[in-house]
């Protein structure tokens, strides 16, 4: 996977077996955010493949993956921001035709972040990022994922607001669905993984455990600030 002729991603193998939380860390710039978008088919890739329930999905957009359960909060949240609250999270809903249960969902939603149906009709351009991110993520949840892919959902947050969502992200993989997490917060992300990788530089460098990696000590050094 290239930008403009730069290799942003130089070969990476890794899985994400069913029912597991892993955790994807790794400094700016190490290729992250390229990975994910090449798993949810936003972003095209040059050589290798990609397998979700063991099929290939390379080439395939993220219209066809979403229908096929693999969902995306995108760092930057990717809310519409002139629509409402109720029509982002009805947006969820869209690969869907079984309206009672759309409603029961959003409401399960507005359980999880009260503030939302408080705030249903405003427009969500006019949240606060926070809102903003409980915003994507109820988004995504009203798809009924198998796999919910999570690329920096702590990003720029009050630490208030960090903890709501880290929360969130444990009840989510508690009720089964599958998590791959993105995460510059690395001693959060390692502590709630089951496993964990470091990418750097576009490689994957360092595997394991995720409680096992937040003991290591390269691991602590270059990402925990130790």
């Amino acid at each position: 996977m290239a930008y403009g002729g730069i290799q942003a991603v130089k070969g990476v193998d890794f899985e994400v077996r069913e029912g597991e939380l892993v955790s994807l860390i790794g400094s700016n710039g190490a290729g992250k955010t390229t990975t994910m978008k090449a798993i949810t088919g936003s972003l095209p890739i040059n050589d290798g493949d990609i397998e979700y329930l063991g099929k290939s999905i390379r080439g395939q957009g993220p219209w066809d993956l979403v229908k096929q359960g693999l969902a995306m909060v995108p760092e930057g949240r990717g809310i519409f921001t002139r629509m409402t609250i109720l029509e982002n999270l009805q947006m969820g809903a869209y690969i869907r035709n079984d309206k009672p249960e759309i409603q029961m969902d959003i409401e399960k939603v507005f359980g999880i972040f009260p503030r939302l149906k408080e705030r249903k009709d405003q427009l969500a351009g006019t949240l606060s990022g926070g809102e903003q991110q409980m915003l994507a993520m109820g988004r995504a949840l009203i798809s009924r994922p198998k796999v919910l892919l999570l690329d920096e959902p702590s990003m720029g947050l009050s630490p208030i607001m960090v903890d709501k969502i880290f929360e969130v992200v444990r009840d989510v993989y508690a009720q089964g669905v599958t998590v791959l997490l993105v995460e510059q917060n690395a001693s959060r992300a390692l502590a709630l993984a089951n496993r964990g990788y470091v990418m750097d530089s576009g490689l994957i460098t360092m595997t394991g455990e995720g409680k096992t990696m937040l003991k290591d000590p390269k691991v602590r050094a270059a990402y925990l600030g130790e």
